[in-house]
């Protein structure tokens, strides 16, 4: 899934000479918790609301409110905005912004095009919402997971006697993280079986089940 079909192009933005005071007062009012900072028009870096709370004073400072007030309409957004800026294009893939985002421990990511202009911004909720919409969780209540051989064929199988029982699939996910050498994890969800546990007596017998349970949104 490319990250255009899933990043915010709604952009709110602050200016590299804006101060902290006034990025927080942009976060607040618009229910976010990440800007990119601008300077001179084009993309200088991104900040989050923990950068903000990390640059803000201690609660154990002696200032009074309006001198922590003052100091924090001084401090420039470009002091306190993380000096390495990670970013992504609109057509890379979902999952490389997701590795990205761990990889370099940040929780969003500016989208930007071949020359560099801002198109968007994604966001682990981004990733969180594409997750769930992938996982066919909303569609189907069922969920299946299996142990199966690494062949040709394997995932075939167990999807043949899901819908042999009338079943309806919602969604097929595979990994091989974690799996023995020579296999492979399939999680399937299915809908409208005809008889949810004659399929169940059925997989289990014939192949490796991990769970076989209801599981939705409550």
């Amino acid at each position: 899934m490319p990250v255009k079909d899933w990043m915010s192009r709604k952009l709110i933005v602050v200016d590299a000479e804006a101060s902290i005071m006034q990025a927080s007062k942009l976060m607040k009012q618009h229910g976010i918790q990440h800007l990119p900072v601008l300077k001179d028009g084009r993309l200088a870096g991104i900040i989050s609301d923990r950068d903000l709370k990390e640059a803000s004073p201690s609660k154990a400072t002696t200032l009074d409110i309006h001198e922590l007030y003052y100091l924090l309409d001084t401090i420039p957004v470009k002091s306190v905005m993380p000096p390495h800026l990670y970013t992504i294009s609109p057509q890379a893939t979902l999952e490389k912004a997701a590795a990205l985002m761990l990889k370099h421990n940040v929780s969003a990511l500016p989208v930007v095009d071949a020359q560099g202009h801002l198109e968007g911004i994604i966001t682990k909720g981004d990733i969180f919402r594409a997750f769930v919409a992938i996982s066919g969780i909303n569609q189907a209540e069922l969920a299946m997971g299996f142990a199966l051989e690494d062949r040709p064929g394997s995932i075939k199988e167990v999807t043949d006697v899901i819908r042999a029982h009338g079943g309806r699939i919602a969604s097929i996910l595979t990994g091989y993280e974690n799996a023995p050498e020579g296999w492979r994890f399939v999680f399937i969800r299915a809908r409208d079986i005809a008889d949810e546990a004659a399929l169940e007596a059925e997989l289990r017998e014939r192949f490796k089940v991990i769970y076989f349970l209801h599981d939705k949104v409550d």
